[in-house]
């Protein structure tokens, strides 16, 4: 528990302890005041006090001065009882590049103000990398917008999913009603959209539909491409065909996306999914005549897998070549069973994890290009992913630096209006649940033309 004169920080502090489990169960006391440039911070645990002083370092308004030096001020006790750095140091945001890019944009030097926050070497070496990954695609442009279509079913449900998603054989009778509504969002979306960078189909599963079902979605949105970036997340090799394949190359999808998350049979039996790694090799082979930029996602830190399976799992995405490959670090999601069975998650051999998949891709030619990071991460990690050069992709860059709309239609679609000359950002969230989505999707037309009209 965490107390503060201002109530404000608390959330924020909040943050900072949840990177140390062993810290939860603490009650903190914190008072937090300026004094010209200074910025000083105390605190409090059961007898013992703490202080701490900072001077700013780089650029953000008064507000975000107070905020950055209560957590960092916080971080150096924490790590300091426990005797533990940790990666991003006090760093907690989402995006780690976007705080770089804001202070390059004032003319400051990113790295003195990460150094600052006890960011490592080796991550500060990462966004450096990352902005100059973006180089050519990272673009802000009031109008310029990214298209989100949400098909929020799949074969089974995974451990560590979050989605309001059911094995489709549960949701199978909504399935019809689902498209009509999602061929309505999408015409209605149509004068909405000013300057459109890139089209992408994600889930959920959606190879899980049938072919003539997957058409209709891909009918629906194909007036909108124009030989735009066009990418749609397949997902699991189990439900690869030929037929689906062809009908993406018919539609003009220009990227695919291949969910492997590991090579390991043991793994994948574990978290969830009923096919092989073989079957996700067979499915990379299934689509490479049509000549698809082909993403492979691969996952830190799965129930019970070591090291060297998860190094083995690298090294076999790699023999595959794809022109991108994503690097996720698991997060305990709300919603996901994983959560419901895990309070925390121990870093274990993470931190291995992470340096091999580092060097190994690099290695073999790709570079990072775009990075989050997650709240219950493990280990406090990050998602990474890395492209072969020329292959970065356009929503991906546009979704993780906010540096654009993103229009979004379906269930747990999550729309983003960017106010670029204001400095904000309004959002419209569909219902997660579909029965929900069913009978709200004539006022999610109305409430999006309102958002971005």
């Amino acid at each position: 528990m965490i107390t503060s004169n201002l109530e404000y920080l608390i959330p924020e502090l909040m943050d900072v302890v949840r990177l140390f489990p062993e810290a939860e169960s603490l009650e903190i006391e914190h008072e937090t005041e300026t004094c010209g440039f200074l910025y000083r911070n105390r605190f409090r645990i059961g007898v013992r006090e703490y202080g701490y002083e900072f001077f700013p370092e780089g650029f953000a308004e008064e507000k975000s001065l107070v905020k950055r030096y209560a957590k960092l001020s916080l971080y150096e006790l924490l790590r300091e009882r426990f005797g533990r750095d940790l990666p991003w140091g006090s760093l907690t945001g989402i995006r780690p590049t976007r705080l770089a890019y804001a202070q390059l944009e004032q003319g400051e030097d990113f790295t003195k103000l990460f150094r600052q926050l006890r960011v490592s070497e080796e991550n500060i070496e990462l966004v450096r990398r990352v902005i100059a990954g973006q180089k050519g695609v990272y673009e802000r442009r009031e109008g310029n917008c990214d298209l989100y279509v949400s098909l929020p079913f799949c074969p089974t449900k995974c451990v560590y999913c979050s989605f309001v998603t059911a094995p489709i054989e549960k949701t199978r009778r909504y399935v019809e009603d689902y498209l009509a509504a999602l061929e309505r969002e999408i015409e209605a979306a149509k004068p909405l959209i000013k300057r459109l960078r890139s089209v992408y189909i994600g889930g959920g599963t959606p190879f899980v539909l049938e072919p003539v079902q997957l058409e209709r979605v891909l009918k629906a949105v194909s007036p909108f491409v124009g030989g735009k970036e066009f990418t749609v997340e397949a997902g699991r090799a189990d439900v690869f065909t030929r037929e689906k394949l062809q009908l993406c190359k018919d539609y003009g999808v220009t990227r695919l996306c291949i969910n492997a998350q590991s090579f390991s049979d043991k793994t994948l039996e574990r978290i969830g999914r009923k096919h092989t790694a073989r079957q996700v090799e067979e499915a990379f082979e299934m689509a490479a005549p049509f000549g698809f930029t082909v993403n492979c996602d691969l996952i830190a830190g799965l129930t019970d897998e070591s090291e060297e399976e998860f190094c083995a799992s690298v090294d076999k995405a790699i023999a595959l070549s794809p022109e991108n490959i994503t690097v996720h670090t698991l997060c305990l999601k709300k919603g996901a069973r994983l959560k419901e069975e895990t309070q925390s998650l121990a870093e274990g051999q993470l931190s291995g994890m992470i340096a091999y998949s580092r060097k190994a891709l690099t290695a073999a030619g790709y570079e990072p290009y775009y990075l989050y990071r997650q709240k219950y991460m493990a280990g406090s990690h990050e998602n990474v992913g890395w492209t072969k050069k020329g292959f970065a992709s356009v929503y991906n860059i546009d979704v993780m630096e906010e540096s654009a709309d993103n229009l979004a239609v379906g269930a747990n679609a999550i729309g983003k209006r960017v106010f670029l000359h204001e400095g904000r950002i309004e959002r419209l969230a569909s219902p997660k649940d579909i029965v929900t989505y069913l009978a709200k999707t004539e006022k999610l037309i109305e409430e999006r033309a309102k958002l971005f009209g």
